[in-house]
């Protein structure tokens, strides 16, 4: 008989099994694979940060640094050895992964300043300008209602050969979230695009890592420079309204996150 040529084939046997069972049961195909989601996705990087900040009690009053892995990569100890500073990014991160998990990130640090990089990915992603100033606003919101004090610090979307072709979507979410700042002086805008060009008008591929989206030692130390100025140098008193803030200490390196911008 022809069909004795698949008896020898258990593995189809098998499968076509439990094809008919998913059938049977009416459960789509789709959804009986386990694919993580996008909410599960951070969940162990920030289930780290609240390790860490439960065995080394974190700065309180200092500066909080979050966002994608241009915070990540950042070395923040190394880069302000003499300021009060927490590195909470997590890579590949968006602003509403941002938004999911701030109320996680930012109450044990009660900061003095948050320095956000966030809006790359969105971007890349297919999220519009709009919705990133949206975002944005959304998250400057929620900070006020954890640390009413606190001076955010936006750092721009910057220029990479990477993502080059999306340059007027990048200069039109910046250009959206600055004119959000504008009334707010707790609100600060770092521009970090003029800088990182070379003369020819295109992004300085020196200030980059062989990706030409994650950034060299050159390229933070522009970012240094610019963001210097806006960092506490001393852990600060937390305002009266904000929640119960927990003893300090000096800067931490972050526990290592995934690799995207």
């Amino acid at each position: 008989m022809r069909f004795s040529r698949f008896q020898n084939w258990p593995g189809l046997t098998a499968l076509l099994l439990v094809t008919g069972a998913i059938l049977l049961s009416g459960t789509p195909l789709a959804q009986a694979q386990s694919v993580p989601t996008t909410e599960d996705r951070w969940e162990p990087n920030i289930r780290k940060f609240e390790a860490a900040d439960k065995q080394h009690p974190p700065v309180t009053g200092g500066n909080l640094f979050i966002g994608s892995s241009s915070i990540v990569r950042w070395p923040i100890a190394t880069s302000f050895p003499d300021l009060p500073c927490v590195n909470r990014g997590f890579g590949g991160s968006r602003l509403p992964d941002v938004l999911k998990h701030m109320d996680r990130l930012i109450p044990p640090h009660q900061p003095a300043v948050i320095v956000l990089y966030c809006g790359d990915n969105d971007l890349a992603g297919g999220r519009t300008p709009e919705q990133v100033r949206d975002d944005y606003q959304t998250f400057v919101s929620k900070a006020r209602k954890i640390v009413p004090e606190a001076k955010i610090v936006w750092i721009a979307i910057k220029p990479s050969g990477k993502r080059w072709k999306l340059r007027d979507q990048i200069q039109q979410a910046n250009a959206l979230v600055k004119d959000a700042q504008q009334g707010d002086d707790r609100q600060v805008f770092v521009d970090v695009w003029e800088p990182m060009l070379a003369a020819d008008g295109t992004p300085q591929p020196e200030l980059f890592v062989a990706d030409q989206l994650h950034m060299s030692a050159a390229g933070y130390a522009i970012w240094n420079k610019l963001v210097r100025p806006h960092l506490v140098t001393a852990p600060q008193p937390a305002a009266p309204s904000s929640p119960k803030a927990q003893s300090s200490t000096k800067s931490e390196p972050a526990p290592k996150s995934t690799s995207a911008p």
